[in-house]
Order: C-alpha cells, then structure tokens, then sequence
C-alpha cells in the first residue's frame, strides 16, 4: 500500500497515511486534534486548514466554502500525495478548563465521605498465619481464607487472580505474616491484594467522570477516602462530533465507528491516569478498584455496546444497570483484574451522572423538596425529595458548548468568558480565560452577552438587534446582523469575533429547552416555583455559570440567590461515594430504579413551554420580576 506523507504546521508533527485518508483523520494519526462539531459531515466548518503543498481531493458534492489560498475543510479533502499543511489556532481543539472538584455545599449539607451509615468497601488487615506442617497441609488460600472468614462474615469470599498469584511469595517473603486488602462487592467480597509484611500503604482506587466534553479521573485512597490526586482533559471522542447525538449517528453510521468511540474514550481515561501515576510515582497496576459515572450515552461507548437505539423512538437504550466488570475486559489500564463498577443510568438521556449527582448532593435524604440541574449539550433536571424524584431531560444542543456558534468554542484558553456593554455608549468590553488572545466566545460568554446586550438595549426581547440601539460594532454580516465583539487585529484567529443573529436564535433556543423543561416538571407534579426549597446546578459549564446573567435571559428561575447551590463536578464525586461504599453503590442502584422519567418528546406541555420561552427573558414577564423590574 502506498502511503502519503501529512506534514502539519506549525509544529511539525508528521503522519503517513494511505491515499485517499482525510486530513482530519491524517491530523489525529500523528497527534494534533481538530474541532469537528459535526463529526465529519462537512456541516459545522469548524476544521477549516490551508494546504500549502501538495494536492488534495474535496469530498465529492462537498466544495469547501472557502477555495482561495489552498483552504479546505479537513473532514473533507483526502490526501493525494505528499502534502504540507497549516492548522490555524481556530480549528484546534485545545485543552479545555476542566472542573477537577466540587463546589461549596451549604452547612448541613452532607457532600462526600464520611457519611453516616455508610461502610468502606474496601478493607485491610493485617495477618499472622501459622505455617504449614505435615499435620497441617492445608494450601495457602484455604489457610488465609479460613482466618478471613471471621472478617467478611454472611459473605462470600473469593479471590481475585491477580491476588492469588501474590499469595504464596507473599506468604512467604513475609515469614507468613501478610498484609490482606479486599473489597466488598454486590454478593461477595474478594481479596485483590496480598502483600509480604505487616504496612499501611494505601490501596488506591479511580473515579472517573466520562463527560460528552471533558473526562475527570480522581486517584483515591480507598481506606480513607481522600483524593491523592486528580486530572482532566477534554473527550478525545470530540473528534467524532460535539454531541451524543452526533457520536450516535457516527457508531451506527462509520466503518469500526463503535470501536473508534470506545478507543478514544479510553484513551482519554488511560491518559490522565498515566500523568496521575507519574506525578504521583505509581504504577497503575496498583490500582485495585474502579468506578465510572457519565451519562447513558457515553457509558454505552465506554463498554462498546451499541448506541443507536438511544436516538429512535421509544428511545430504548441496551442497558441501563451494568455489571461489574474486570478492567482487562474494558481496556482499562490499571490492575488488570480489578473490578471497575459503572453507575447505573435512570432512561436513555438521564445517566449515571445524574444518578450520581444525585447520591452526592443527598436529594433523597431531604424532606424539602429540590431541583438538580445539568446543563450542557442535555439540560438533565431531577425534582424531588426522599419520598419521590421526577426526572426529565431536554436537548440543548451544542450552544451551551460554544458548538453551532459562528465564533463559538470550548471552555479553553482565549475563550471570552465575560462580556459587558455600556448602556451610554454601546461599547463592548470581554473577559477572557487567561493564558491566549481571544479565540471564540465559550458558553459562559454567550449568557453574559446575550443578557450584556438585552440590558442595553442593542437587541430586544426577540433577540433582533435594534439599528437605534447604539452599538459602535454592528454590521450586516453574510448571515444577517452582527455585532463585533473582538476586532480582527486585537483577536487570536486573525479574524473578527462576532455574534450574530443566527447565533442569538441558537441561544435562544437553548435556553428556552433548558427552562421548558423546568416549567414541565412542576407542571406534571403540581408544584410552582416558590414550593422549591432548593437548586443544585451540576456539571462544569454550571460552575461558571453567572446566575444573574441567566435569570435575565431566562434560563434559570427568578430566584433569590441564597437558593442557588453550585456542587461542581458531582459526576466524579458520586462516582468516588460508589468506589468507596457498597451501601453507596446500593444507593445508586436504588435511586437508578426508582426514579419517574418523564419523556418530553411526547409530552405537549414542554412544547408550549418552549414556544413560550423564545423571548427574553421569556413571554411572561411575570415569572421573571428582577427582570421586569
């Protein structure tokens, strides 16, 4: 076979490839990530690359919008031979800025271990065995499990391999004293370590939140619960596509598409946990124990199980409770015999990570009842208290993730954040994520715009710009109105930073889903807005959330501050509650099963509610009076 040499700039990363490989797949092969929103349908324009030598064949039907100096949209051209390439800063996807942790719970608010009526899952002992004679022959395990027995009483009690490989050197090197480590499983409990001597070195486990954008994994002291360490970054499955739905299409749709999702996830976890193991001079194979949360699309790629029924109506999915599975078999890269445990999901759009966000929060340990909320590419809200939990969840869309968004990027460095507009003057201002000149406006920086410039005056409730509003940077674009809100010479991409129109009705859209879904919610149990005690906002696009600012454009309640609780990433840290307690996981599993989810696609109330909010900050003006006002 013959193979093309892709040289990409700048950098210098180099890829041979086959003929006829494109330039988006050629760039991943030798390192280097390129957005693709639409997973390479030639639709989102986001990998938009300049070939400076060589040739390259366009997908046939598919002309890149743009021809002149050699650019070409990377999902599309196919390499034909040798070829150099440049790869502007706008179409990398770089890294995101992760939320790592938790944010800050009230008092009396129990969030994390210890809690009350929970028991480790993981216990140590250490043992002093009498030696073998010829009176007493019994084998090693029989001798180590008889005196365990006494430990793990009304379970049964296995052994993992990887265990019973270290038990006879272990027995021995020790002069038979040993140092036993096992966890408590859903029937049984099962040694996973033995080592020579009496010590107390940890026994590490993993959680690991697998987000649609951003994947967290938390290296944890399985006897004390605390974190040793943690690490992010972004999913490398974004290559295949912003959203679920997206990556759904490509799993069904691609040669080997399923098997390239899980990879890429895989991956994405493997990687952070070889920086986690080399900060923290360990080998991974220490790791005994695993727990995994996200939501019911990405566990379903995580285990390579097909996805497609997710998307087609009844909206089935293959499962929504998995077993325990040893980490060999998913391609885990710790201790290959460890258990790794996956939390179980409510229905096709509400996972595990809201399973966990739930167990975390302690929503079913409430009398008052409270609303959780996710919001992303899915808005996921449970309502509920201990006695009953109605959950839903609504497609966003790609808005809230800088996706669909002309100048729209990830939480990454460059990325506005922040946006002001004077009220006199009209004149734009920006706050950026340090680290790069302005790049793109990420989700956080759309709210703070769309609420910037309907506070003064530059659009109205419709999201149309008004020509007597003032603003310096308005123009007609190639789409309709825009307003500059980087200039070209002051941006990072080399080209004007603008929000137009169409992406106001992106927003708007998105919005308008997210509080539909709240509104149906109470609507279904007879609740109003004031008879909510509390609102939990999950999720890292939630803990940068300005909740002013989403007030004003609608997307959250008119609700006094004090009500608003941000819990962070509640993903990993339910998943951590499982890793560490078996009553946990039963939890889990409980809250997976009795959870009431409403499907939205069917219901006609969330329709009307989503007529009604395609205004800012919504039609009636009554339910937003800080607004009004």
């Amino acid at each position: 076979m013959e193979l093309s040499s892709v040289r990409l700039h700048p950098g210098g990363r180099q890829a041979r490839v086959p003929r006829g490989t494109t330039l988006l797949a050629a760039a991943g092969l030798a390192g280097v990530e390129l957005r693709s929103g639409c997973g390479g349908l030639g639709t989102c324009l986001q990998c938009m690359v300049q070939v400076k030598e060589g040739r390259v064949l366009p997908e046939s039907g598919r002309p890149a919008p743009e021809t002149a100096a050699g650019w070409v949209l990377a999902c599309q051209a196919r390499v034909d031979g040798d070829v150099a390439v440049v790869i502007p800063e706008s179409s990398r996807l770089g890294e995101h800025r992760v939320l790592l942790d938790t944010g800050v719970a009230p008092a009396g608010i129990t969030c994390g271990l210890p809690v009350p009526g929970y028991a480790p899952r993981c216990r140590r002992l250490q043992l002093s065995l009498e030696p073998p004679t010829l009176q007493d022959s019994a084998d090693d395990w029989t001798r180590l499990g008889n005196r365990l027995r006494r430990e793990v009483a009304g379970q049964a009690l296995t052994v993992g391999p990887g265990a019973l490989r270290q038990l006879a050197p272990a027995l021995r090197e020790g002069d038979w004293q040993v140092t036993v480590t096992w966890v408590e499983l859903d029937d049984r409990a099962e040694v996973v370590q033995v080592s020579p001597g009496h010590h107390a070195l940890p026994a590490l486990g993993l959680a690991v939140d697998i987000g649609t954008t951003t994947v967290v994994v938390h290296l944890v002291d399985l006897l004390s619960g605390a974190v040793v360490d943690r690490e992010g970054s972004y999913n490398r499955q974004s290559r295949y596509g912003d959203d679920v739905i997206t990556r759904i299409i490509y799993a069904a749709g691609e040669d080997r598409g399923l098997a390239c999702l899980q990879e890429a996830v895989l991956e994405t976890i493997n990687g952070n946990l070889a920086r986690l193991a080399e900060r923290n001079r360990i080998d991974p194979a220490e790791i005994v124990l695993a727990a995994v949360a996200g939501n019911t699309t990405m566990a379903h790629l995580f285990w390579g199980l097909d996805p497609r029924q997710i998307r087609l109506e009844p909206y089935i999915p293959a499962a929504c409770h998995f077993p325990p599975a040893r980490a060999r078999e998913l391609g885990l890269g710790i201790r290959p015999d460890a258990w790794v445990l996956t939390l179980p999901a409510v229905a096709s759009y509400v996972g595990g990570d809201i399973v966990a966000g739930l167990l975390y929060a302690g929503l079913t340990a409430q009398d008052e009842v409270c609303l959780l909320i996710d919001i992303g590419t899915n808005g996921e809200m449970v309502l509920g208290n201990r006695e009953w939990q109605v959950a839903c969840a609504c497609s966003a869309g790609p808005a809230f993730e800088g996706g669909g968004i002309g100048c729209g990027t990830r939480a990454m460095p460059g990325a506005i954040e922040r946006v002001r507009v004077d009220a006199v003057t009209g004149e734009v201002t920006v706050g950026l994520i340090a680290g790069a000149p302005p790049l793109g406006v990420c989700g956080s920086g759309l709210i703070d715009a769309l609420a910037a410039l309907r506070g003064a005056g530059v659009i109205d409730r419709a999201g149309r710009f008004r020509p007597e509003g003032g603003a310096p940077g308005l123009r007609r674009g190639e789409l309709g109105p825009e307003l500059v809100l980087v200039p070209a010479e002051a941006s990072g991409s080399g080209r004007d930073l603008v929000i137009g129109e169409t992406d106001i009705e992106s927003l708007l859209r998105a919005k308008a889903a997210v509080f539909a879904g709240i509104r149906t919610l109470l609507r279904a149990v007879e609740f109003d807005l004031g008879q909510v005690f509390r609102i939990y906002i999950a999720g890292g696009f939630g803990n940068y959330l300005n909740v002013p600012g989403a007030v004003a454009i609608g997307l959250l309640p008119d609700l006094p501050a004090e009500k608003y609780v941000f819990l962070g990433n509640t993903s990993v840290q339910g998943a951590r509650l499982v890793l560490l307690s078996k009553e946990a996981g039963e939890e889990a599993s409980a809250l997976a099963r009795n959870v009431t989810y409403l499907e939205l696609s069917a219901d006609v109330r969330f329709m009307e509610e989503f007529q009604a909010g395609l205004f800012l900050p919504h039609t009636n003006l009554s339910w937003f009076p800080s607004v009004r006002d």
